[in-house]
């Protein structure tokens, strides 16, 4: 909402400067995003009369100019403009003004100076050089009635400011200069002048036949036909100047007129060339195949969504959108029809949306207009329309058509005293309530510790008691709330020990070499498919997009999106990482602070890496990362911590590549090779490695415990088992656990990793051996031979017993 500062201040004049003035209005709500002058600084430009125009000897184009300034002297002045004419009243710089910079970002100072022999004792003005606009076709014309003489500034009132008010969804009645009249003065308790309307008489008996058929569309419809205007008529500099402060552009005087009292009242308003409305006109929902070519040229189709006005033949109108192109006034326009009407809401909102475009109307009408003045408001209109296009003895006016169809309930809402000063934190007494209420025009029945209040009809943010304690905290100010200390303890809580932060493991995972990703939780109802084998995810019922619709039940098909938008923009190595919500169905999950039922909102940690192990360099031969590389950094993260993985089946992995990760018994998550059907879907040239785990394993760390260092020396000792191809290095692994835990001579086992593995010449098509290095050791005395043999001998009978494993 942008408007000038005069403006307002013809309606409500509080005795503050314009800076306390924006503070006021930010602080209360209305944010102030910016206030600047109407136009650059300048001086010593004042109104003048060209009084006698000579052609200038040694130029076609130039003209010698006497001009009366108001000193009693007249300037010769040096003038190329063409539209220069005698009698003509133009903006004069005189001799040591200063005007805006030009092209070289100076400040142009005007001198007494020769052009082509003849002497310029000033500038004649254009706009454009006073940078007011761009129209650079000739001198500033003003009105003929122009004090010659006064400094044009003062004349222009360009001392004045233009705000910027950012304003909520919810205050829609500020979407006027009235409105913010309104606040201003609540906020002041600085009288208002509101804009008076001599009531218009009736000399036209012709009433338009209109039907309202969608009282669910439009809530009241008011109209009236004037005949005899002059559409030619010029707009007063006056309005245009205070529309181009707002941000409109002047274009013709009955538009602007309706778009003048639009930012005055907040009312948009239509006005139709009557001459070309066939027959009477209805109020209704558009039928499907039906299509309209609107004001801004586009031809937009509608459906049984869209509401229209229509005559007897075509649509004429987007209702509460736009006007028709069929049915717009020009400036032949002699006879209008002049529609205001109350739209609800929800007929509007999304409308203008869907074909790609806004309007004032629609910004105004989707968040709620106001219902009762619309009479008062056409007579504004009517009144400024007979002033300016022709005269009250040349218009004719007809009555006011009012078909009241469906109005809103304004139900009233109650507030509670106690309630109000618990949520704002002040002990408001009735008496400032009921104060402030008066002040904002709130119609009100109070009893001891409650009010009853009837919004008003411009007022539609006012539903519930939390909208009027809103309100109360507005006018009170929220500078006037006191910053005051918690009441509750505050403690500095130690860390458990066995609890690892989020942070902490992004940490970790970023000195891995991996970089955080941040993603939606919705995502492709098609990834969901894909990546998890959901066929019913949890369906959002509003989404922000087509594409992101349902709720992700894991992590993955974000990342693999990430990794191809990056590839798109040739990055060839891809190491990426999200920790974020999943969501999955469990009827087990009640509501809670942190909780919905039904629904079990664990955090994951999901990583992908794609493309070169490391960077390209001279010192490490290139290849390409694989399923053990990412283990290893999986391992990594959660060391010191042994993690176990089972080889099993994933939907989006592939079948020979992955395993599911288990850690202190319990299976936290997969890793693997993606699936080559998803490589190829998602158009992969090399297939990425992930995993994804549950966060709650990594955030569970065990607090360290002392264990004896030896002092003797360790021994280590070599054993290659043959075993059949199906057997796996994790089950041998389990068994010598299993065996050191239980055979007490077995218990000198401290570690053993898998050196190596060998198929091939010397041992059957189905047999592979496993070379495992063990490293055995006592805390308290030095190892015996016949101690190592026998606790070797015991892990190669128990690997024999349950896999028939034997020494190579």
């Amino acid at each position: 909402m942008q408007f000038s500062e005069n403006w307002l201040r013809t309606m409500v004049d509080p005795k503050m400067s314009s800076d306390e003035l924006s503070h006021l209005l930010t602080m209360s709500g209305l944010e102030v995003e910016e206030v600047e002058p109407v136009a650059p600084p300048f001086n010593n430009v004042v109104v003048a009369e060209i009084r006698e125009i000579a052609k200038h000897p040694d130029a076609d184009r130039l003209n010698i100019c006497q001009v009366d300034v108001g000193t009693g002297t007249l300037l010769n002045i040096v003038c190329g403009a063409p539209n220069v004419r005698v009698g003509m009243r133009v903006p004069c710089a005189m001799a040591g003004a200063i005007l805006p910079p030009g092209a070289d970002g100076k400040p142009f100072e005007i001198k007494v100076g020769k052009l082509r022999g003849v002497e310029s004792q000033g500038m004649l003005c254009s706009a454009r050089e006073l940078k007011l606009s761009d129209d650079a076709g000739g001198l500033m014309d003003l009105p003929a009635d122009a004090p010659v003489g006064q400094n044009f500034r003062d004349y222009y009132q360009l001392n004045d400011l233009k705000f910027t008010i950012k304003l909520t969804p919810n205050k829609a009645d500020c979407l006027s200069v009235l409105g913010v009249a309104r606040e201003v003065s609540a906020l002041t308790g600085t009288p208002m002048h509101l804009p008076t309307t001599k009531e218009i008489p009736v000399t036209l008996d012709e009433i338009l036949p209109v039907k309202v058929s969608a009282p669910d569309l439009c809530g009241r419809f008011c109209g009236r036909v004037i005949r005899g205007v002059n559409a030619k008529a010029s707009t007063p500099e006056w309005m245009k100047q205070r529309l181009e402060r707002s941000g409109q552009r002047p274009i013709s005087a009955l538009v602007d007129i309706s778009n003048y009292v639009m930012l005055e009242l907040g009312r948009p308003s239509h006005v139709f060339d009557l001459d070309k409305i066939h027959g009477g006109m209805d109020v209704r929902w558009g039928k499907a195949g039906e299509s309209v070519k609107l004001l801004n040229g586009n031809t937009v189709e509608v459906d049984e969504w869209i509401g229209v006005i229509a005559d007897d033949k075509e649509i004429e109108s987007l209702a509460g959108i736009m006007g028709g192109d069929s049915t717009s006034v020009t400036l032949d326009t002699q006879n209008i029809y002049l529609e205001a009407a109350f739209w609800w809401p929800n007929a509007i909102q999304g409308r203008a949306r869907r074909f790609n475009f806004s309007t004032d109307a629609a910004h105004r009408f989707e968040r709620g207009v106001d219902f009762e003045n619309i009479v008062e408001h056409i007579e504004r209109i009517t009144a400024l329309i007979v002033e300016i296009c022709g005269g009250a003895e040349q218009v004719k006016v007809g009555p006011v058509d009012d078909q009241i169809v469906n109005l809103p309930q304004r139900l009233p809402v109650k507030l509670r005293t106690a309630r109000a000063q618990k949520v704002i934190g002040v002990p408001l007494t009735d008496a400032a309530i009921a104060d402030i209420f008066t002040r904002l025009n709130l119609q009100f029945t109070h009893q001891d510790g409650e009010f009853l209040v009837t919004p008003p009809s411009y007022r539609f943010d006012i539903e519930i008691e939390e909208d009027l304690i809103e309100e109360v905290a507005r006018v009170y100010g929220f500078e006037n709330i006191p910053a005051l200390p918690p009441v509750a303890a505050s403690a500095m809580l130690i860390a458990p020990e066995n609890e690892r932060s989020l942070f902490a493991i992004r940490r970790l995972i970023a000195d891995q070499d991996y970089q955080e990703v941040v993603n939606y939780s919705f995502v492709e109802e098609a990834w969901e498919k894909d990546f998890a084998g959901n066929d019913a995810p949890i369906k959002l019922l509003n989404p922000i997009a087509s594409q992101m619709g349902v709720m992700r039940t894991n992590l993955i098909g974000s990342l693999i999106a990430n990794a191809r938008y990056n590839l798109n923009r040739k990055v060839n190595r891809v190491r990426i990482f999200e920790i974020g919500a999943v969501y999955l169905r469990d009827q087990a999950v009640a509501d809670g602070a942190l909780s919905v039922a039904g629904y079990h909102q664990p955090k994951h940690l999901s990583a992908l890496a794609y493309g070169p192990v490391v960077e390209e360099q001279w010192g490490v031969a290139q290849r390409n990362v694989d399923f053990f590389d990412v283990k290893a950094d999986l391992e990594a993260l959660f060391a010191p911590k042994t993690l176990r993985f089972v080889k099993t089946e994933h939907i989006a992995l592939h079948p020979g590549r992955s395993a599911s990760i288990e850690c202190d018994g319990q299976q936290i998550g997969f890793i693997g090779e993606l699936h080559p059907r998803l490589q190829q879907k998602y158009d992969l040239p090399l297939a990425p490695v992930v995993f994804e785990v549950e966060t709650s394993a990594l955030q569970a760390v065990s607090v360290p415990v002392y264990h004896e260092i030896s002092k003797f020396q360790a021994v280590t000792r070599d054993l290659a088992l043959v075993v059949k191809h199906g057997v796996a290095v994790q089950d041998l692994l389990d068994v010598f656990k299993a065996e050191a835990h239980n055979n007490e001579a077995c218990k000198i086992m401290q570690a053993v990793v898998l050196f190596d593995e060998y198929r091939g010449k010397g041992l059957e098509a189905d047999e592979k051996s496993l070379a495992f290095r063990f490293s055995l050791q006592d805390t308290q005395t030095t190892l015996q031979d016949d101690r190592v043999e026998t606790a070797m001998a015991a892990l190669t009978s128990a690997a024999g017993q349950k896999f028939s494993a034997k020494l190579r």
